[in-house]
């Protein structure tokens, strides 16, 4: 899968304070979803990206061009839905979308012409003609998305698409989402809060923290893993248990929690074994099972184990 973004040791340093700390990472997904704690980077690394701020040091590419020297030619490439709302509030919805595009690279009449079926396209062609100031926050943020996408981008960043909307509105713009994901022809960038936003659009997550790379994960693999998380109170010799779940193909852990026998045992199970297999295991070593927590892993988890870890790290894939 070709590259959409090459983070080459980025350094941002705004108002004497270093706010993005030599970001190394490489990301290939068809929807990559950015995540982080506030104040972690992710709002400077969108607009370092889009050109709002210059680097300090270091670069990154975007479809394999520089933001240092490819800005004017990566503008007719990119599309930006901002998080806050940036209208003319006098101008009609298509009027301004139209204007956009113009600004992205398109002529006056293939500007207009994209104008309207992005506004057919997001669900507000009967709006198209009331000026942007009335329209409600759900159809300010689907006129965001219509100027995003009018002029054709290759690459599209989404900042906060659902803040602020109700769960019909929401559940609209995630299907617009994966629709513009699944047409092959644009990639997409989303910066969210909302982890669930993240997880039903994004095949690829970079997580940052402190203005650093926390981790990189690709949600498709761990899809496919599917990987299945136990946690066992055991009593009796869950050492023993822990052993001959390990030569099960489990990777596995024991805490004995005192001195009477009593412990914990965490496993991830193999798509492949039961938990009748555990059963099994814990009758021929007479160790009793008396509770058990099942769950499968999730972004939180991952977010919150790169959040715990404190040791940011170059990341490639």
């Amino acid at each position: 899968m070709s590259t959409v973004i090459e983070l080459e040791d980025l350094k941002v340093v705004l108002g004497g304070r270093t706010v993005l700390d030599g970001l190394r990472a490489t990301l290939t997904g068809r929807c990559i979803g950015l995540l982080g704690p506030n104040g972690a980077g992710k709002s400077t690394l969108l607009n370092t990206l889009l050109g709002f701020y210059v680097p300090t040091s270091g670069t990154a590419r975007l479809l394999g061009q520089d933001i240092r020297v490819d800005g004017r030619a990566l503008r007719a490439r990119v599309g930006y839905m901002p998080e806050n709302d940036a209208f003319i509030a006098d101008m009609t919805g298509v009027r301004f979308v139209r204007y956009m595009a113009e600004l992205a690279g398109l002529p006056p009449r293939p500007a207009l012409e994209r104008a309207h079926e992005a506004f057919f396209y997001v669900g507000l062609g009967e709006a198209r003609y009331r000026k942007v100031g009335t329209y409600s926050l759900g159809m300010k943020q689907l006129a965001k998305l219509a100027q995003s996408i009018a002029h054709g981008p290759q690459l599209l960043f989404l900042d906060e698409p659902t803040n602020g909307l109700d769960p019909p509105a929401r559940q609209r713009m995630i299907r617009l989402i994966r629709d513009i994901r699944d047409s092959g022809d644009t990639r997409i960038v989303i910066s969210s809060h909302l982890l669930r936003d993240v997880e039903e659009c994004c095949d690829e997550v970079l997580i940052l923290k402190a203005g650093r790379v926390a981790a990189r994960c690709d949600l498709e693999a761990e899809r496919r893993a599917n990987r299945r998380f136990l946690e066992l109170e055991t009593v009796g010799r869950g050492a023993e248990l822990a052993e001959a779940v390990r030569g099960l193909g489990c990777e596995c852990a024991y805490f004995s929690t005192n001195g009477s026998g009593t412990g914990r045992l965490k496993v991830v199970l193999p798509e492949a074994l039961e938990l009748k297999d555990l059963y099994r295991l814990a009758g021929e070593r007479e160790v009793l099972i008396r509770r058990m927590s099942y769950r499968r892993d999730s972004l939180e988890d991952i977010f919150l184990e790169a959040m715990r870890e404190a040791r940011p790290s170059d990341v490639h894939p």
